[in-house]
């Protein structure tokens, strides 16, 4: 053969080898075999190669049970509108304060050591200065006696509260708290009241536990017992005064259903009963005309 042949022969073996090497490529590919390029390496027939979505949801915020024990902001501010007579018509009791079990405002501070402690002294000047003495009131300053007393908060916690009293029950007050601290009952708040309290518009959502208030009874112009300092209201909106339609605390109306017993309530033969009873106190709560379930006196009026 000559060298023209011998070209065209070696073209046309080239051409076959080349011919079959694409047709065996594409056999391979097909049915998945292995790679001219990377021996032993195993490839897939897909267009895209599978991906692993790395991003997250953004999480969710943290959940967190309403503070039971959070007071309202409005609480105090939303002024009722008074009828002909000057009085605040009862209205539904909010939900925010049924049951109602807020926390307490310090206005001293809390015993340092959880426990019970009281103190019983002549009325200082200044407590004379914020509380609703005068000298047209039916007691002389002489006659009262400033209180001290640890209280258990709805939240368990121990306060000190202040109390203006008449001097011949004064320690029988303290004894009747100490029982009160010792068995858990929960108040509020308690504070001296002031002039300032007794004149103030109603927002129907008062609850401090109080004793000497220089003001007439109720519906009456002669003196209250609260004006000689023989009277005590305990919890007044878990414990409201209740005469005909009138009811105060004017929103506490959820309450007086004594059937649906809540913290705070004064019941029959409870401690707070038991206790003011000890030292000859009677209570409103057993009366029929008005029935004053926060009331205890020392002459039953």
């Amino acid at each position: 053969m000559g060298a023209a042949g011998t070209v065209g022969a070696m073209r046309d073996r080239w051409l076959v080898a080349a011919v079959v090497a694409v047709a065996l490529s594409t056999v391979a590919c097909a049915a998945g075999g292995t790679s001219a390029d990377a021996p032993g390496t195993t490839t897939t027939s897909s267009t895209a190669p599978a991906t692993t979505d790395t991003s997250t949801a953004p999480a969710a915020p943290p959940t967190t049970a309403p503070d039971p024990y959070a007071r309202p902001d409005w609480l105090g501010t939303r002024v009722l509108a008074a009828g002909p007579d000057g009085t605040a018509a009862a209205q539904p009791t909010p939900v925010e304060l049924d049951p109602r079990q807020l926390a307490t405002v310090d206005v001293l501070p809390p015993p340092a050591d959880g426990g019970f402690h009281a103190s019983v002294s002549p009325v200082p000047p200044d407590v004379a200065a914020r509380s609703s003495w005068q000298p047209t009131c039916p007691v002389t300053l002489d006659e009262l006696r400033y209180v001290t007393v640890s209280f258990r908060g709805f939240d368990g916690k121990a306060h000190t509260g202040e109390l203006l009293v008449h001097r011949d029950g004064a320690d029988g007050f303290v004894e009747v708290f100490r029982q009160l601290f010792d068995a858990g009952y929960p108040i509020e708040e308690m504070r001296i009241t002031s002039a300032a309290d007794i004149d103030a518009p109603p927002t129907g959502d008062g609850n401090n536990t109080s004793a000497f208030a220089c003001r007439p009874t109720r519906g009456s112009t002669s003196w209250s017992s609260h004006a000689y300092g023989r009277a005590v209201d305990v919890n007044p909106f878990q414990n409201p005064y209740h005469s005909g339609e009138r009811v105060l605390p004017e929103l506490a109306t959820s309450y007086l259903d004594r059937g649906n017993v809540r913290p705070g309530m004064v019941q029959p033969g409870d401690v707070v009963v038991e206790g003011f009873g000890g030292i000859g106190w009677a209570w409103g709560g057993s009366w029929t005309r008005p029935i004053d379930y926060m009331h205890f006196s020392a002459d039953n009026r």
